[in-house]
């Protein structure tokens, strides 16, 4: 039988999930309500995180701080993993077990500059995280905000708190969108060296421009891509 030391690795703040921090606390007291049901408290978390905080696949910094849960509320967009570390450090503070979840991806609907710069489809390091919820571990997504989905014509991913939304296999028109190809494991905290490693020898190009990107992916969205 598990005891709460089995799951304090995933209760106490880190670096990146701050659950400690003042940003993280305002942000579950705006749009989480009060009481002990987890799962309520959880979902209410995870739409508030999909659509308050906008997606931006530009928004991989090779800076430490700029992944702080912290740091992406006040900023207010950010990519998958930033989001899921938010995810999870708004978790850790209502007192959910949380943990970061990885996987490769590959996107089948793209825009054509991130294509341009990534020279793949593939997504190394895509994030999720894990909550621990009616004595299992739940995967949950918030990437994906609603206005960016409509936008591109993919259907929102929801989360119910009993099973895992993990990804947006098709589009609205039936046509596939993403696929997991490689499973990268779960981490009490975000593994930042080994992903900036990897991301930089298969994205140099992103990386090398990273510094002209205008922070606004819906943008250049294109419905139906």
């Amino acid at each position: 039988m598990s005891t709460r030391d089995d799951f304090q690795p995933f209760l106490e703040p880190t670096f990146f999930i701050d659950s400690n921090s003042q940003a993280v606390h305002s942000f579950v007291d705006q749009h989480c309500a009060t009481g002990d049901d987890p799962v309520t408290r959880a979902i209410q978390m995870y739409y508030a995180i999909r659509d308050t905080i906008r997606y931006d696949p530009y928004s991989m910094e090779a800076s430490r701080e700029s992944l702080k849960a912290s740091v992406v509320i006040q900023r207010g967009y950010g990519y998958c993993v930033a989001k899921a570390i938010v995810l999870a450090a708004c978790a850790r503070h209502a007192g959910i077990p949380a943990r970061l979840g990885f996987a490769d991806v590959r996107n089948h609907l793209n825009s054509k500059r991130l294509m341009a710069l990534m020279q793949t489809d593939l997504f190394i390091y895509h994030g999720f995280t894990e909550l621990y919820l009616g004595g299992k571990w739940v995967k949950a997504t918030p990437a994906f905000d609603i206005n960016l989905c409509r936008k591109v014509g993919v259907k929102p991913l929801e989360f119910d708190g009993t099973f895992d939304s993990i990804f947006h296999e098709f589009n609205v028109k039936g046509d596939k969108h993403m696929e997991y190809v490689n499973d990268r494991g779960n981490f009490s905290d975000m593994p930042f060296d080994r992903i900036m490693t990897e991301s930089r020898k298969l994205y140099p190009l992103y990386f090398e421009n990273i510094e002209k990107f205008g922070k606004d992916f819906s943008k250049e969205a294109i419905p139906n891509l």
